[in-house]
């Protein structure tokens, strides 16, 4: 059963002849799960030995450089024509990670992994003389090797460098996961990612893809007349939304920073010193909790243009994800969790007032009294907080009870007041705000408005926000003179984008996690 469970389903591909002379061969195959009896520290021991051999014959086993030619995926394509045990006499030099090694007398097999794929490779000791073809005994699955030779394709159809010679480039010390069963563990995954590239290389699609969305959407904002700047990580005073911050201390300057929760302020400075279209790709750092939505350490891209209000940047929010969609999947309908989801324009959109009422059958616009808003949360069985206000009462409401069912693109508008110091109030509703959330598969996805450009009433809002710093509220906003003192130079009508990038490629690469879209998570230590 041993040697049923090693490589026969790939070894019948391959049309190899089962002897007991091959399994003696074989059988301590790192790829088997035989290996998995012996301790990974014995494992490493016969690899440092190895090495010292290596060493011991003058063989420098961490080479310098390696001068690669050509790339799996690149030969597979080219050579794909070839009829079976076709050969030719084009050379290729390739270099990358053994994956899997098969002994067979005076021939072995090897499956070569770069980073565009696999290749299969062929050694024979015929070709390469004993000496070098006996090196291969030293060689082990992970260790990174270059390889010379030309192009042919098996009998079973495979393309395949027929090596005329090679050269150890990396000796690795410790053993891959097992190859048919790989790197399972989630958190494992996570913690090591480098491992998890090795063994599941599929995993390196979604970051291929993750560069694509930034490229496009950089490639978007740039074609509207936007310049990308960058604007301090660490700040001395931290704002641009509630959240609690991470605290550093400056030797030098004895004086506590903030590393940034967001970079907006920044931003809306930049648009008072006279730019008219500003966006960056930040990394942000917010001291919550982590899920699956959620990371302490993530992306966000915003954006700021003059002259605008938050009509103009929900036109631009929704013709940006649409140019996205097609530029990165070839079509604005994507597959997320066993549903589609539509991304072009124009999305559905609704007031949050609207919305609370369709889905509870509670107005918010007839409501006057604290007091009936706490008795409706009750029954809706909400919880609330004596300093939340009607306004964050319902807001609170909605984002229970409303926002996980917008499923396909919804643009959440008229944000309470109470709940959005930053914004511009609304001029017919002045409870509330000329802000909107982008909510797709029940998550938010960006917050938006028409910035507040008014000092005295910024100067205000963020006064009661301190009284709740004061009180304990860790995520209140904290005031900002010197960004104050920007506003009283004066700032035109303003309006910005904030699309959290982390959630968008969980979207575009069907992820149900944050986690499985930041290659290192924030992670708890191991012990």
């Amino acid at each position: 059963m041993l040697f049923k469970t090693l490589t026969i389903f790939e070894l019948r591909q391959k049309n190899f002849l089962f002897s007991k002379k091959f399994f003696r061969k074989v059988y301590i195959n790192p790829n088997s799960k035989l290996r998995t009896m012996l301790p990974e520290d014995q494992l490493i021991k016969e690899r440092i030995r190895k090495l010292n051999e290596i060493k011991e014959q003058g063989i420098e086993p961490y080479e310098y450089r390696f001068d690669q030619k050509n790339h799996a995926k690149e030969l597979q394509e080219k050579y794909k024509h070839l009829k079976k045990e076709d050969k030719t006499r084009n050379k290729a030099v390739v270099a990358g990670r053994i994956i899997i090694l098969r002994r067979m007398g005076k021939a072995t097999f090897a499956d070569l992994q770069d980073a565009t794929g696999k290749i299969q490779l062929y050694f024979k000791q015929d070709d390469l003389g004993k000496p070098k073809y006996n090196f291969l005994k030293k060689l082990d699955v992970g260790d990174i090797i270059g390889v010379e030779g030309t192009i042919f394709k098996t009998r079973m159809g495979e393309v395949t460098v027929y090596v005329k010679d090679y050269k150890l480039l990396t000796k690795s010390l410790r053993p891959l996961p097992e190859k048919y069963h790989g790197l399972k563990d989630v958190e494992a995954r996570y913690r090591q990612r480098y491992v998890d590239l090795i063994v599941n290389p599929e995993v390196k699609d979604t970051f291929v893809i993750r560069s694509k969305i930034f490229a496009s959407m950089r490639e978007f904002l740039e074609k509207e007349g936007f310049l990308e700047v960058e604007t301090p990580i660490l700040q001395a005073v931290y704002g641009g939304a509630s959240a609690k911050p991470f605290v550093t201390k400056h030797n030098a300057l004895d004086m506590n920073l903030y590393l940034r929760i967001s970079n907006e302020l920044y931003l809306k400075r930049l648009i008072v010193g006279g730019f008219e279209k500003v966006f960056e790709f930040c990394r942000d750092f917010r001291n919550e909790g982590i899920d699956t939505k959620h990371n302490p350490e993530f992306t966000l891209m915003e954006t700021m243009s003059a002259y605008d209000n938050y009509e103009d940047s929900m036109d631009r929010t929704e013709r940006m994800l649409e140019f996205m969609a097609k530029k990165v999947a070839g079509t604005t309908k994507i597959k997320y969790q066993g549903t589609t989801i539509n991304l072009k324009a124009p999305f559905k959109k609704i007031t949050m007032v609207q919305a609370v009422k369709k889905e509870t059958g509670y107005d918010f616009s007839k409501i006057k009294n604290i007091e009936e808003a706490r008795k409706i949360a009750r029954e809706l069985k909400i919880q609330v907080t004596s300093e939340m206000g009607i306004g964050a009462i319902l807001a609170e409401i909605c984002g229970e009870k409303c926002e996980p069912k917008f499923v396909q693109p919804t643009i959440l508008y008229e944000y309470p007041r109470e709940i959005s110091s930053l914004a511009k109030i609304k001029k017919s509703k002045p409870e509330y705000t000329e802000r909107f959330e982008l909510i797709i598969a029940g998550m938010e996805f960006g917050n938006m408005y028409s910035e507040l450009n008014d000092p005295q009433i910024l100067r205000e809002n963020w006064k009661l926000s301190e009284e709740k710093l004061e009180k304990g509220d860790e995520e209140a906003e904290k005031k900002d003179d010197d960004f104050i003192r920007s506003l009283e130079y004066g700032m035109p009508p303003t309006s910005g984008i904030g699309i959290g990038m982390d959630r968008l490629v969980m979207l575009f690469t069907d992820s149900a996690s944050i986690r499985d879209v930041i290659l290192f998570p924030t992670m708890r230590p191991e012990k």
